[in-house]
């Protein structure tokens, strides 16, 4: 017979050590609840929260924030209709949310880009990983175009933004979720050998975009592909909600997929 499981215990669980200057902890809720289900998802969104109630849970796992900054700015926004409303309505729920952000990043290795590997099937093509970043080398090269189809098959998305002639043959992958798409993070893995192309979720777009714009101009066999950051790293947090449901047998635990954040016009 399982034992009683709190919030604390599903908190143990997914934090092996302290953080310093973490956004990672229980945003609402106390430590002591029994936990009757567990909701996990990308972001702690109006929608998802809805959901994660109506779906019976009384502990929601987000990897963002509940007030739209990395670090809440809850003084900014005190007077905010917005910020109210969804304070009032999370207050009245009684749910609680932990943020795990750090945590998920700071295991080896990081359980986010493993999760977007692991989707993508490339879990055997890791040639490298570094702290912000992975390197796949593909058994064979594939075609930008051939790689676009197969990322947006396997993550189940409808678009995706690229540099570069579909054409173009690609074997060795720079992989990196989340806003960690700077040339700081991708540039140095050129060194020593040359990316064909460079997956992320985002970043400025005057870097890593322009870089490969630059390259190609240049005659120089490069692409990108931007995935969009919640994109990027669904795939960890389903994977982080998979370990949840092998650790805790008893307790229900559901992945709530986001509504789509952009449209296209």
């Amino acid at each position: 017979m399982q034992l009683s499981v709190t919030i604390q215990t599903v908190i143990d669980f997914m934090v092996k050590e302290p953080i310093p200057n973490t956004v990672d902890g229980l945003l609402t809720g106390s430590p002591d609840e029994k936990v009757e289900a567990i909701a996990v998802a990308f972001m702690p969104s109006q929608y998802v929260i809805e959901e994660a109630i109506v779906r019976g849970a009384n502990l929601l796992i987000t990897h963002e924030g509940l007030y739209y900054a990395h670090r809440d700015p809850v003084e900014a926004l005190k007077q905010d209709a917005v910020y109210l409303d969804k304070k009032d309505r999370i207050r009245l729920s009684g749910i609680a949310i932990y943020r795990n952000h750090d945590s998920v990043h700071r295991v080896q290795p990081d359980l986010i880009t493993a999760g977007l590997i692991e989707q993508l099937a490339w879990s055997n093509d890791v040639a490298e990983v570094r702290d912000y970043a992975s390197i796949v080398k593909l058994p064979v090269a594939k075609t930008l175009g051939e790689i676009v189809q197969e990322v947006k098959e396997k993550l189940g998305i409808g678009y995706v933004r690229i540099v570069g002639d579909p054409s173009t043959p690609c074997q060795r992958i720079g992989l990196s979720v989340g806003y960690r798409g700077s040339a700081s993070v991708m540039l140095p893995l050129t060194e020593p050998e040359p990316l064909d192309l460079f997956i992320i979720g985002e970043g400025m777009e005057w870097e890593i975009p322009a870089y490969v714009t630059d390259a190609v101009q240049q005659g120089k066999r490069k692409g990108l592909i931007v995935l969009g950051h919640a994109e990027s790293e669904v795939p960890g947090m389903k994977r982080l909600a998979d370990q949840l449901r092998s650790a805790f047998g008893g307790v229900p635990v559901h992945f709530i997929s986001e509504k789509l954040l952009f449209q296209l016009m």
